[in-house]
Formats: C-alpha cells, structure tokens, sequence
C-alpha cells in the first residue's frame, strides 16, 4: 500500500492509503525517502487564497494531491529500463506520498556526495532556473530579487553562479536575508520594497537594476517591482499571486520602457531540445551543489512526519515568516 497526503477541502489534509503499482515496461518503482514542501503553492492551495475564475480556482479540485519535489530510492524495475538502477536515489516530480510507479524518463538520479536533504531542492530550483531563463541576465548585471522565500533564495544562488554583477535581496524578515547573503546576495535590504526605493539605489551605488525579479507570488509588489526597476530594464514575475487582477500597471513600464516577463515552471517544455524533460537543468543543479556553488545549508528548517500533515499546513498558514524549507519525512515515517 501507498501512503498519500490529500487536501480533501479548505485547510484539510489527510493521510489515505491506496493500492501499490508494480512497474510495467519503461518504468520504476521508488519509495519516498523525503519531499519537500512548495511553501508559496502550497499555502495558497491548503487555504484556498484565491480568486474565483483564476487558473488556481480550475487547478484544485478535491482530492487534491499536493507536493512536486520527491527523492526517493528505486526499488524494481519495468522491462526494458536501462538507466537507473535498483537501490539508486533519485528525484521525481511527485506528490507527498511514500512510493511511486511511474516512467523512467521522469526520474533523475542523485549523485553520490549530494544528501538527500539538498536534493530535495531540486524543483524549486528548477523553477528558479525558469526565471533565469526568462531574465536572461548578462555577465556584470544588476539584480534585485523581492522575496527571500524558498524560490527567492534559489534564485540568489543561480545568479551569484552565473556571475551577476550585484545580487540586492528585498525582504522583511531578517532570518531570511542572512539566508540569501549566505547564497551569495552582495547587499540585503530589510523591508517591504515599497519602502527601499533609495536604498536599493544606494545599494547599486547610485544605479537602478538592469533586472528585478519578483518572486513573491504577492500581486501587490508588482507595482513596487516597477518602480524600483532601472530604465528599459526586464521586471520578471516569478511568483503566481491568487489574486492576479490585484497586479496594478503603473506608467513607469510605459515611460521608462520596462519589460515585464512572466516566467512559469512548464516554461522550459519550449525549448526541449536543450532542456531535456528538466533533467540537464537537474544535473547542473546538482553539480553546482557538488562544487560549493549552490550553498544550500540552514534552508531546511522543519521536519514532519507525514501523519502529521494537517499540523505542517496549519503551521505554514499561521507562522509563515519562520518557516524556509519544510520537508515530509518518508523513510521515518510507519510503514503502511
């Protein structure tokens, strides 16, 4: 049997079992070592924050399996599977649950001297790596990144990696910011970004940034993002707000000629060829936590066993400042 957390209504989880699957051809069988927890998605489906007609509101329907950030051990294989092996750990884009049976091509294996704690950043990564993508941020830019969440703190490491010039991270809780500036951020600001105008510019010794990602999934940063953004610069929307016509326009992206670009998670299926089914974009994360380049120590913070999920959510909804990384923890957990 397989153990699943399941949303059953607002601010409801549970824990259900369900049949195991054997692998058939071209598949594998793993058991659920860790998960971690999409804070931002998550929250906002366990409370239901958001509006009626949004893409959200067609998204979650109950049951609702929740979690995307699976590493587990393989534990049989299908017919005709070549590249992974029977004991040998891997990440998968999976909901929180204690074993899955799906295709080889959808697992990506984790190299020996990464824990099973970092790789579980894996997905969140990734979707930072969309908002690189989506920034295309040159050598020496100027970067301000709003929010130091869990997907803001990936995408200060990504860009102390490819060498961005300066890296300012806005965000009102401190705990966080010491996070960033350990990943790489050369300058924190502690505040809403609506109160750092000039701080931020100071901070750029007197410039305005080449590029500003909001990874807040807040709708009412966008102005703000505007506003702090340097002249013909790229605004970058990396967090989905529940409340999308919240996002107010203000003239600067007219008079000043801003770009603003929304970068998505499935964003990188466009470009298949070079980003095979994610799993480069893995493989370079993993080789950048290999070499010290990816810091990732003190991100994770809270642990759970998974009959303690509707303790977990509730506690994200109602302490959300201290929580980073949050994780389920399978192979601790009591055998269906």
């Amino acid at each position: 049997m397989v153990q699943s957390i399941v949303f059953t209504g607002r601010r409801v989880a549970e824990l259900r079992m369900t049949p195991a699957r054997s692998p058939e051809t071209g598949e594998v069988a793993i058991r659920s070592l860790v998960s971690l927890i999409s804070t931002g998605t998550e929250s906002t489906v366990f409370a239901r924050r958001f509006d009626s007609g949004t893409h959200w509101d067609r998204w979650v329907q109950y049951p609702f399996l929740p979690g995307y950030s699976t590493v587990g051990v393989v534990e049989a294989l299908g017919a005709g599977v070549t590249s992974l092996r029977v004991g040998e750990r891997v990440v998968c884009r999976c909901p929180h649950a204690s074993g899955h049976t799906l295709p080889e091509v959808e697992c990506a294996p984790v190299p020996e001297g990464v824990s099973t704690e970092d790789a579980a950043w894996f997905a969140l990564a990734k979707i930072a790596f969309v908002g690189m993508l989506a920034a295309k941020i040159q050598l020496g830019e100027r970067v301000v990144v709003i929010g130091a969440g869990p997907i803001g703190q990936m995408v200060t490491r990504w860009c102390a990696a490819v060498a961005a010039g300066d890296v300012v991270v806005v965000d009102p809780t401190p705990a966080r910011l010491r996070l960033a500036e350990a990943g790489g951020a050369t300058a924190i600001l502690n505040g809403p970004v609506g109160e750092q105008q000039e701080e931020i510019v100071l901070a750029l010794r007197g410039e305005r940034p080449d590029v500003v990602i909001d990874a807040t999934g807040n709708a009412a940063v966008f102005s703000d993002a505007l506003r702090a953004c340097g002249d013909f610069g790229r605004v970058v929307l990396l967090g989905d707000p529940g409340s999308p016509a919240s996002q107010r326009l203000t003239p600067d992206a007219l008079t000043r000629g801003l770009t603003i670009i929304g970068a998505h998670d499935a964003h990188t299926r466009r470009d298949a060829q070079r980003w095979d089914h994610d799993r480069e974009i893995f493989r370079l994360f993993f080789r950048l936590v290999l070499s010290g380049r990816f810091p990732l120590d003190g991100l994770l913070n809270r642990r759970y066993l998974p009959e303690r999920a509707q303790e977990a959510y509730d506690s994200l909804e109602d302490h959300r400042e201290g929580t980073m990384g949050v994780v389920f923890d399978w192979a601790a957990a009591t055998a269906p």
